[in-house]
C-alpha cells in the first residue's frame, strides 16, 4: 500500500506569515499616521478603543517599567531572533502538511518578525488595541501580539485534540 501524497503546504504557510507581517505593518503605519501618542478612538464605549501606545517592554507591556531598558531591549531582540529561527526551522521541517500546529507556527513567525522590526527600527513596539472588560483593563497590544496569542491557542487546541488511533 502506498502512502498518500500531499501538496507541500509551506508556500501557503509562508504566505500566511507574510500576510500577518503585512497586516501588522499596515495597521501600525496607520496608527502612527493618524493618532498622536496617547490619543484614542473609542469603538465600543467602556470596552474597546484604538489607542497609540509606545511599548518598550515585551508583549502586552510586560517589563515596560524595567530599570535597564537597553538590556531589556537587547534581551527581547535576542529572544525574538531565536524564536524566529526556531519557528522557521519547524515550519521548514513540518510544514509539508497544513495543520493547526503549522498554522500556529506561521502566525508566530509573522507576529514575531513584525514586533522585531519595530524594536530594530524604533526601539519600541507600537501597540493600539485597548480592551477593558468590566473592571479589568487588558494591556494594549497590536496585530502581531494577536497573531502570537491566536497561535498559542491553536497549539493548546492541538495538544488537547483527541488523536486518531493507528493500527499496528
Amino acid at each position: 500500500m502506498t502512502s498518500p501524497t500531499y501538496r507541500d503546504a509551506r508556500p501557503l504557510l509562508f504566505g500566511i506569515a507574510a500576510l500577518a507581517l503585512l497586516l501588522d505593518r499596515l495597521t501600525k503605519l496607520w496608527i502612527n499616521a493618524h493618532l498622536r501618542v496617547g490619543q484614542a478612538i473609542t469603538i465600543i464605549p467602556g470596552v474597546f478603543r484604538i489607542t497609540h501606545v509606545l511599548n518598550t517592554g515585551a508583549a502586552f507591556s510586560l517589563f515596560s517599567e524595567s530599570t535597564n531598558p537597553i538590556h531589556l531591549r537587547w534581551g527581547l531582540e535576542a529572544f525574538s531572533i531565536m524564536a524566529i529561527v526556531a519557528v522557521l526551522a519547524l515550519l521548514v521541517t513540518t510544514g509539508r502538511r497544513f495543520t493547526l500546529t503549522t498554522l500556529a507556527f506561521a502566525l508566530i513567525l509573522g507576529g514575531a518578525i513584525g514586533n522585531l522590526y519595530d524594536r530594530f527600527r524604533y526601539t519600541y513596539v507600537t501597540d493600539f488595541l485597548e480592551v477593558k472588560i468590566v473592571h479589568y483593563h487588558w494591556p494594549d497590544f497590536n496585530f502581531a501580539d494577536s497573531c502570537i496569542t491566536i497561535a498559542a491557542c491553536l497549539l493548546v487546541i492541538e495538544i488537547f485534540k483527541p488523536q486518531a488511533e493507528t493500527a499496528e
